[in-house]
């Protein structure tokens, strides 16, 4: 049975550290807000706002706070033995489905009316069998391996979503201009370049093959706004994305 023990949302100030700890269920950390590191068990993982923890019983972790932050945990209890395989730090999806499903927990929990223990137990199942249908997709450890292969593997498979250098630094362990130079050196590109490179080459395939706007397809790839897809696109091809596609239809006719 699933069972909502606690749904607790609390601030945290810019360098606070939380001391590693336990707690006897498990516990689902979303960060609002913020930035920093965590140590879940004997791995160290990078947060930023739109990230989560998932910790099972009697794990250590700790956090440090590198800017103000904004986090929402829930302490919960479930039968669903596979839950303990998602140990780790996760990027919610593009939908925000978790972000939602922890918003729906904590209005509950703070209502506490008439039947509100069913409601969260049924929300909280829910947002299990959404967390184990994502299956792996857990961030990479800071400090494991190779850490810019994990940056790497990181950047393409989110490109598409707003990630700053200096995020990508800290997961890497690196200060920021040695990560940018180890990245260059090593992947012959800078890191921005390389995320432009694999937003345009994804805007290139969006526009060939579906019809969406390019309004629609600028946000999709991951761009700021319409102005920076059109100029990006325009000065890395010579044409504008609209020319692009017409000159596709035009070869295919």
């Amino acid at each position: 049975m699933d069972q909502v023990l606690y749904v607790v949302r609390a601030e945290h100030a810019r360098f606070t550290h939380i001391i590693p700890h336990r707690h006897e269920c498990y516990e689902l950390v979303y960060y609002f807000k913020g930035n920093g590191t965590s140590m879940i068990g004997e791995h160290n993982y990078h947060f930023q706002a739109g990230t989560y923890a998932l910790i099972p019983p009697h794990q250590q972790h700790d956090e440090d706070h590198r800017g103000d932050a904004e986090v929402l945990f829930v302490g919960f209890q479930t039968d669903l033995s596979e839950i303990a395989e998602l140990q780790g730090m996760h990027q919610d999806d593009r939908e925000h489905n978790i972000h939602n499903y922890m918003l729906q927990l904590n209005t509950e929990y703070t209502r506490r009316g008439e039947g509100a223990q069913d409601y969260l137990n049924d929300r909280l199942h829910h947002m299990l069998l959404h967390l184990l249908h994502r299956g792996g997709n857990s961030m990479y450890p800071l400090f494991s391996g190779d850490r810019l292969q994990h940056v790497l593997s990181y950047i393409n498979e989110h490109f598409t979503q707003r990630l700053s250098i200096e995020m990508l630094a800290n997961m890497s362990g690196y200060s920021y201009d040695r990560f940018r130079h180890l990245f260059k050196e090593k992947y012959g590109a800078s890191p921005s370049r390389y995320m432009l490179i694999k937003r345009l080459d994804y805007a290139k395939h969006l526009l060939a093959s579906t019809q969406m706007s390019i309004s629609d397809v600028s946000a999709e790839a991951g761009f700021v706004n319409d102005a920076q897809f059109c100029n990006m696109f325009k000065r890395e091809t010579g044409i504008t994305p609209r020319s692009y596609r017409k000159n596709l239809q035009i070869k295919s006719i």
